[in-house]
């Protein structure tokens, strides 16, 4: 029986679920606009692991969201994780965030792009089949009228995550389909960390980090006059 704490924190949705089996038991999230994962990270676990009357010790596995997202987001989650699979001597899995957010709709036909809001006109995207099965790798693009455009030639195309606001008025083919209010959450990730612990699919602890994408850029604070 395998108990798996997921923490996803990729995004400005704070999300920790305990799931038993792949089926959530427990699931604690913020979205508030704001980046509050330091302030209630380590909250949501105690208050996940007391919903599902479980001690930290018990479960079998610590899952968290990989990447592509926020550099400081990123950072928090895998911490996180990481301590507590240091301090209980369990194993870390990694969940790819786009895979988990496109998990979130289901579809009869077409394509899903799953996009995360980057800088401008910028997102880190991938895209996935019907089955979410990836079809094309995660990429950083800069969006434009034609962008995607061979799969809205074929077919529907849901956009989501919010990498896709931002697109609307600039896709504008018939084609294009925009999802509102979908973000990467703990809740997706149950039963894909769930495959991946069956398979034996985890991370060396000690060495794993977040997939950034590409360099994490400070931006200057401005100089007051």
């Amino acid at each position: 029986m395998a108990f798996i704490l997921n923490i996803e924190t990729a995004t400005k949705n704070c999300s920790v679920s305990i799931a038993k089996e792949g089926k959530i038991i427990a699931l604690k999230e913020l979205n508030n606009g704001n980046y509050s994962h330091a302030e209630v990270l380590h909250p949501f676990i105690v208050d996940v692991l007391k919903t599902a009357n479980i001690n930290s010790d018990k479960i079998d596995a610590v899952a968290v969201s990989k990447g592509p997202g926020s550099y400081t987001g990123l950072r928090i989650g895998v911490s996180a994780a990481k301590g507590l699979c240091f301090a209980f001597n369990k194993p870390l899995i990694a969940v790819d965030t786009l895979k988990s957010l496109s998990t979130s709709i289901s579809i009869d036909k077409g394509t899903i792009v799953a996009m995360l809001d980057a800088r401008r006109m910028e997102v880190y995207a991938a895209v996935f089949d019907k089955n979410h099965q990836q079809i094309e790798e995660t990429k950083a693009k800069i969006i434009d009228e034609s962008s995607f455009a061979e799969y809205l030639e074929a077919g529907t195309v849901y956009f989501l995550g919010d990498g896709a606001q931002k697109c609307k008025e600039v896709i504008t083919h018939k084609n294009a389909v925009f999802v509102d209010d979908k973000f990467p959450s703990a809740k997706e990730m149950a039963n894909l960390s769930f495959n991946k612990y069956k398979k034996n699919d985890i991370e060396n602890v000690a060495y794993f980090e977040p997939f950034y994408l590409k360099d994490f850029v400070a931006i200057p604070e401005k100089k007051k006059v």
